[in-house]
């Protein structure tokens, strides 16, 4: 499973195959329903401390089994046992044109509680993406071109010293044709209880929990965070006028158009809009289920394409009735809609 013994001056491990293919899906399907605009032009990331914030909750209960495997993992590695705490786990995807250059995870004057480092990924080099090449400074292996389920496990110190390529993708789902998007899991471990993520998490659900309302029934349908949060700008130093929501965006590219009933105009309040009750269309056929807002309606269409659904599903919906043809009126709708967004 390991690829070579730890140089003891750049102590590193390259695991293949830790994450099933099973595992590296699920956790795909998480990213590709909730995650947001990331730290760095062009990256997308999932936190958990967003999860909960969504009203998603439940999405993190993947996680705990393989980030306890990683904590195990590290420790076992680098003779630390029952000393590492988890100081933050990320789902991050990077598309075309994102990069980063040298640097070392403790670099900064907030980050040197950071010992240790994982990162596993979903999706492959040269088969799911291209550029993003893992780039070490110093030591072997030097360079690690990602495959889905392995995983990389290093000091976050200046003996690991690392850069990534920058993608050369596009920005959409991924396929099985090159130019998709990379998505790694980052795993940070350190030594200092303060840094714990648990404690942070448990803090944020029990405040969750704190402002419910006793009259509101508990719910799992999940609340988007601020529209800043999905608005994608390719020209993200320029002009933030012009660019497109993730979540629509992502609707889109698996064949839905979005459907709201009431009438739009171009002084519509988008982030009023995707608050709203809509449907999804398909070509001319319209679903007859409601979706509380368009995070819930990717949820439940990305949840579909995880699963293996895809086509069929809906062709299941169209067949028991569940799906209509749609009206001149709602297609007129659904283009002044695709305008409007």
């Amino acid at each position: 499973m390991a690829d070579m013994e730890m140089e003891e001056d750049h102590p590193r491990l390259i695991l293949h195959n830790f994450l099933t293919e099973d595992e590296c899906k699920e956790l795909e399907f998480i990213h590709k329903s909730c995650s947001t605009i990331g730290y760095r032009p062009n990256v997308f990331s999932t936190t958990l401390s967003h999860l909960i914030a969504t009203n998603s909750a439940h999405l993190i209960i993947p996680f705990l089994p393989i980030r306890d495997r990683l904590k195990e993992k590290v420790e076992e590695t680098f003779g630390c046992e029952y000393e590492l705490v988890t100081e933050f786990t990320g789902l991050i995807s990077w598309s075309r044109g994102a990069s980063i250059g040298w640097h070392s995870d403790d670099n900064r004057p907030y980050l040197k509680q950071r010992d240790f480092t994982a990162v596993c990924y979903l999706n492959s080099y040269g088969k799911d993406f291209e550029g993003g090449l893992f780039h070490f400074q110093d030591g072997e292996p030097k360079t690690i071109a990602p495959m889905v389920g392995d995983a990389v496990i290093y000091t976050s110190d200046g003996r690991n010293t690392h850069s990534v390529d920058e993608e050369s993708g596009c920005y959409s789902a991924r396929t099985k044709a090159k130019g998709g998007r990379q998505w790694p899991w980052l795993h940070q471990k350190c030594r200092d209880s303060s840094h714990d993520e648990d404690a942070k998490l448990i803090l944020l659900l029990e405040e969750n929990v704190l402002h419910k309302s006793n009259n509101v029934p508990w719910s799992l349908l999940p609340l988007p965070a601020s529209d800043n949060m999905y608005w994608f700008s390719p020209h993200q130093a320029s002009n933030q006028d012009i660019g497109f929501d993730i979540r629509l965006g992502r609707l889109h590219a698996l064949g839905f158009d979005v459907y709201y009933s009431r009438d739009m105009n171009f002084g519509s309040d988008l982030s009023e809009l995707l608050m709203e009750p809509m449907q999804l269309a398909r070509r001319d056929q319209l679903l007859d289920h409601k979706f509380v807002n368009v995070l819930h309606s990717l949820q439940v269409a990305q949840f579909y394409f995880w699963k293996g659904c895809k086509s069929q599903a809906f062709t299941n919906e169209v067949q028991s009735g569940k799906a209509v043809r749609l009206s001149r009126s709602q297609s007129e709708k659904i283009t002044q809609g695709m305008l409007f967004v």
